[in-house]
């Protein structure tokens, strides 16, 4: 394990996790989650665990990014009341 690389990867991981949690819009914290979905597959992949990375990297980078993206495009952004 390089120390530096772990590192260097779990202060993007808290910066991508804040910046999902402050954005104001949809769409964009949206693909910041799949940012960090990326991010944290780098994390175990570093670490040894492959299969839970691959895992990470389909699951939380890949559909769960492309379902909340589709959602958002799916809905209204304006109420017609």
């Amino acid at each position: 394990m390089i120390l530096s690389l772990n590192i260097v990867l779990l202060v993007f991981l808290v910066v991508a996790a804040v910046i999902s949690l402050g954005v104001k819009d949809l769409l964009s914290g949206s693909m910041v989650l799949g940012i960090y979905g990326f991010l944290i597959c780098l994390l175990w992949a570093e670490m040894g665990a492959v299969d839970v990375a691959f895992t990470e990297a389909a699951v939380g980078a890949g559909v769960s990014t492309v379902l909340f993206v589709a959602t958002i495009l799916n809905t209204k952004r304006r109420s017609t009341d």
